[in-house]
């Protein structure tokens, strides 16, 4: 049975305009600006018929030189990597201390269903922060016992509620842990205990731009808070991409609250034409305009098939997608809804909101602080290793094997989403050692010359000529770069 959203007939004229491409010189228009604001001078957004748009290099860069640091547009955690790490919920960047991500990460273990024990987690993180007291604790002989011996195990040994509850409050210091300085966590300015923040700057900056509609707690703007944590619910059942969905409606919507106060205090002015007989929908296409320049197509017309639908099925997967959508659709908008931006809730609308990520997405890492003291433990120098890791080893079993955890999530990136792909690429996404955040940076695989496109791949380059075809399809092209056009040409 076909899906019909009303919105979508109501609002078809403001949809095709919403949806519309931007033309050549709005786009360059748009990156020439976002370039001069990110001080990315070495690269350049050009426009071109065949591929939608490239990105180009300024200058000459060498093998390894840093070619872009990107910052998301959106960007979320993924729901199952929240028990593993704690995060800003704005820049990615790990918070707290190496003491209470370690103590966090078993008091969830212990609890065991996640999703059901949020009181008891919500009050196990409340006053959280670094501790000044410096002097190290060591276990005592009975809580050796319980914890087993340093080293990673195959089973995952328990500690004691109170040796874990003095790693989360600040009063249990770990050997060389000042080494991994962690910034304090800021709470959410709308009391909610769902997301938590590096600053108060990146606290304020996400509430103003996504999350004072998300939020859960009494300070929210939203509707309804029963409606949106049944939203929450669905997409972490379901798919989490409907949270990044949602933050581009919440982003656009409150975006445009701020363009249409200025408008009616005289502070900005707009010289576009009054469309379809709404004062107020240029503002609205404004607000739109950085979602407007990624790249789309319907969610359900572009996910790839999985390996166990037949073909023969593919039809009704395809709709099972589209029926998806639209009860995300409906939850999110019993929560947020604004009759002046209707249009953004159309099933149109959203369809190619997340078909937009799922073409354009680029995997958020970053590294785990955890994981980077125990290698520094582990690299002390006899008898001083033996000393500490008769402290330190006890957390490292219980841990397991999943201590190195990093923080995972997906994210859009305005600049990279630009960039083409090629399976023999001159660059590709890498974190260095100072790159701390969730920002996306690219580095250089060999040197590229001034003028020359700034490629990346958008598979493993390395799967045979059919297989990388094949993959490729799903972005709706067939690949001509000299890698495939040289295969090709073996194979004939």
């Amino acid at each position: 049975m076909e899906v019909i959203c009303s919105i979508d007939t109501k609002c078809s004229d403001q949809i095709s305009l919403l949806l519309k491409p931007p033309s050549h010189m709005q786009v360059q228009k748009y990156f020439e600006n976002l370039i001069a604001i990110k001080k990315c001078q070495g690269i350049r957004v050009i426009p071109n018929g065949d591929y939608g748009k490239g990105v180009y290099a300024n200058f000459n860069f060498k093998e390894g030189d840093l070619v872009l640091k990107d910052p998301m547009l959106f960007g979320i955690q993924h729901s199952s990597n929240k028990m593993d790490c704690l995060v800003c919920s704005h820049c990615f960047r790990f918070i707290g201390s190496v003491e209470l991500q370690i103590g966090r990460k078993l008091f969830l273990q212990n609890l065991g269903d996640f999703p059901d024990k949020k009181h008891e987690i919500s009050n196990a993180l409340k006053g959280c922060s670094d501790h000044e007291d410096e002097s190290d604790i060591e276990l005592d002989e009975q809580d050796k016992e319980q914890c087993g011996t340093s080293g990673l195990k195959d089973k995952v040994v328990a500690l004691p509620k109170d040796l874990i509850d003095s790693l989360m409050n600040g009063s249990f210091q770990l050997p060389y842990s000042d080494q991994f300085q962690l910034p304090l966590t800021v709470s959410c300015p709308g009391g909610c205990q769902e997301a938590f923040y590096c600053s108060n700057s990146c606290a304020e900056a996400d509430w103003n731009s996504y999350h004072s509609l998300l939020c859960t707690g009494k300070g929210t703007k939203t509707l309804s808070t029963d409606a949106l944590l049944e939203f929450i619910k669905h997409a972490n059942e379901t798919n989490d991409i409907f949270l990044l969905a949602a933050k581009v409606i919440s982003f656009t919507i409150l975006t445009y609250r701020k363009l249409k106060e200025a408008y009616l205090e005289g502070k900005e002015t707009y010289d576009g034409p009054n469309l379809l007989d709404s004062c107020h929908f240029p503002l609205l296409l404004k607000a739109w305009e950085p979602v407007s320049m990624g790249y789309k197509r319907r969610w359900w017309d572009c996910i790839s098939l999985p390996d166990d639908v037949d073909y023969a099925n593919e039809a009704t997967f395809r709709l099972q997608v589209k029926e998806l959508a639209f009860t995300s659709l409906q939850l999110l908008k019993a929560a947020i809804f604004d009759p002046e931006c209707e249009p953004l809730f159309s099933l149109e609308v959203y369809g190619h909101i997340i078909g937009m990520f799922e073409q354009n997405n680029l995997d958020l890492v970053v590294e785990s602080p955890v994981e980077n003291y125990f290698l520094y433990i582990d690299d002390l120098q006899p008898p001083e290793k033996e000393k500490v890791e008769q402290i330190t080893g006890p957390f490292l079993d219980a841990l397991g094997e999943d201590y190195s955890n990093c923080c995972e999530g997906t994210a859009f990136y305005p600049l990279q989403s630009c960039m083409n792909h090629s399976c023999s690429p001159n660059a590709k996404a890498f974190k260095r050692e100072e790159d701390t955040d969730g920002q996306a940076t690219l580095i250089a695989l060999r040197p590229i010359q001034k003028g020359e496109e700034i490629t990346i791949s958008y598979i493993d380059e390395e799967l045979p000529y059919e297989e990388r075809q094949a993959l490729l399809a799903d972005y709706g092209f067939r690949c001509k770069c000299p890698k495939c056009i040289e295969e090709e040409q073996r194979s004939s």
